[in-house]
């Protein structure tokens, strides 16, 4: 998981920390370089009540007649955080509040994809 979170921290400027929670273990890590973060226990909290809280709200509204979900965008002051289930977990993403959030979930999640199964 480690290895996966280095190749999107280095393939997208714009994050600022990821979070995979996946069969019940959490790895995260944070850029160095990151301003107005988030403290580290909040953040652990985040992962394991938070997000799987609003995946699972998000995803049951999605299935009545949405077409699903895809994923989530949190905008909070500081930042954005974009959400996404994966099989038996999620992964988080945090991103530069400057961040294009019309294309750029969609071109991580693509590299996410490309790198969890390839």
């Amino acid at each position: 998981m480690n290895e996966i979170i280095q190749i999107l921290f280095q393939d997208f400027q714009e994050i600022r920390y990821v979070a995979i929670y996946q069969n019940n273990q959490l790895f995260s890590q944070q850029k160095q370089t990151a301003s107005n973060a988030s403290d580290s226990e909040s953040d652990k909290y985040e992962e394991l009540l938070v997000n799987p809280a609003l995946l699972t709200l998000a995803r049951q509204r999605g299935n009545i007649d949405c077409g699903g979900l895809r994923y989530l965008i949190i905008g909070y002051g500081n930042f954005f955080q974009l959400v996404k289930e994966i099989p038996n977990g999620h992964i988080s993403i945090c991103l530069d509040k400057e961040s294009d959030i019309k294309t750029l979930p969609d071109l991580i999640f693509d590299c996410f994809e490309k790198i969890q199964w390839c």
